[in-house]
């Protein structure tokens, strides 16, 4: 399975549609906010990673890396 930051967008908006579920209460409610904060948790790992590539692109290409790690490599 190949995923996108396109898809993490889409499953950020589903999570904040089901937040917003006025007829969501008690025990349903409380999973849903844990299941939104597992959500979040997860993608703040996603976004910190894909900066870390980017970073990683800017660097090679201002010639400030004088090697090239193997993820970047494969390209």
């Amino acid at each position: 399975m190949k995923n996108k930051l396109t898809d993490l967008n889409d499953h950020l908006f589903a999570q904040l549609e089901r937040l917003g579920d006025e007829s969501l209460e008690g025990e349903k409610l409380k999973a849903e906010i844990e299941r939104g904060k597992a959500i979040t948790g997860v993608a703040s790992q996603i976004i910190a990673n894909g900066r870390l590539v980017l970073d990683a692109e800017v660097a090679k290409s201002d010639h400030q890396l004088k090697f090239t790690p193997k993820a970047l490599a494969a390209e």
